[in-house]
């Protein structure tokens, strides 16, 4: 069995629903790519790797991962800290807006938890994911820690996969997270940006020049989401050009990318070609996207992703 582990945060999603009313739930954008993942490839087994508190609501987090029959082996339980929260808000083009409280997560605190023999049991996977905001999150006195378990992983054979997710609020300064982003993609296999990702760290405003930039860390497989019509990919040497039927009921943008990158790499750790998990991939995001928040409604999302070929 194939396996994955994603790195990161989950936080608490409030919603507004209207002017008085608000909904609760789960999200978190490498935990949203675990959703979809396992949603659609239920023979990969998939995990999570984080830290939660002791109160109800990381109770009721831990539940909804083991509703979307998500690992929870590597979620760890920290004494004192306490799930990050979020206050999303979209406008009538579906664009949203946030209201972050994470200072006192326990996500930050998830390096404290990987030990060697933590290591030891993931170096056994076949990949691992992380994203800038899971480095972003990552307290800053931990990071250099964080890095050395990351070589032991890769050292272990374990594939490394990184989104360039740029929050530039989670930084201190540009330069910070150029320096730490770079790092991460001189260990990647497999890297997903999107090309506003790299515009405000790089000034980078094209799929070709995501795609030059990339190369420079020899990094085996590029998938650049280049908006809402076109993937591009670069990899053993061959630049493919993918269109993507764009969706017009939009209703959230939240978590598109999320979903793209978990069927992306539920479809390649399954065996299937560049083209086809680029095809599933996008289906999964234009999907998300016609729903309100980070995690569609399961039935409807497993409905239109088995007609599209899972």
């Amino acid at each position: 069995m194939k396996s994955i582990y994603f790195l990161g945060e989950c936080m608490v999603e409030l919603r507004v629903l209207d002017g008085a009313t608000m909904g609760q739930s789960y999200a978190g954008d490498v935990y949203n790519s675990a959703v979809y993942l396992k949603r659609c490839f239920t023979d990969i087994a998939t995990s999570i790797v984080t830290a939660i508190g002791q109160d109800k609501l990381s109770d009721k987090m831990l539940s909804c991962f083991k509703n979307e029959n998500i690992n929870t082996q590597f979620v760890f339980r920290h004494n004192s800290k306490v799930p990050g929260l979020y206050l999303i808000d979209t406008d009538a083009q579906g664009e949203r807006s946030f209201t972050y409280w994470r200072s006192d997560a326990a996500a930050r605190k998830i390096v404290d938890f990987l030990d060697d023999d933590v290591i030891t049991q993931l170096g056994a996977g076949d990949m691992l994911f992380f994203s800038g905001i899971s480095l972003a999150v990552i307290e800053e006195s931990a990071r250099e820690q964080f890095w050395i378990r990351l070589e032991q992983l890769k050292a272990a054979g374990v594939k490394v996969v990184f989104d360039p997710n740029y929050r530039a609020r989670l930084w201190q300064s540009e330069d910070q997270a150029k320096q730490q982003f770079e790092r991460a993609l001189r260990f990647s296999d497999v890297t997903l940006p999107g090309v506003e990702d790299l515009t405000v760290l790089y000034g980078i405003d094209s799929a070709q020049q995501v795609i030059d930039f990339c190369q420079s860390f020899g990094i085996a497989e590029i998938v650049v989401k280049n908006g809402p019509e076109s993937v591009i990919t670069f990899v053993q040497g061959q630049l493919t050009a993918h269109h993507i039927t764009p969706v017009t009921n939009v209703v959230d943008t939240t978590s598109a990318g999320d979903a793209f990158n978990g069927v992306y790499l539920g479809a390649r750790l399954s065996g299937r070609s560049i083209s086809d998990a680029v095809q599933l991939a996008a289906t999964a995001a234009g999907t998300v996207i016609q729903h309100p928040g980070a995690i569609a409604p399961r039935d409807e999302f497993k409905k239109v992703m088995l007609a599209a070929g899972i």
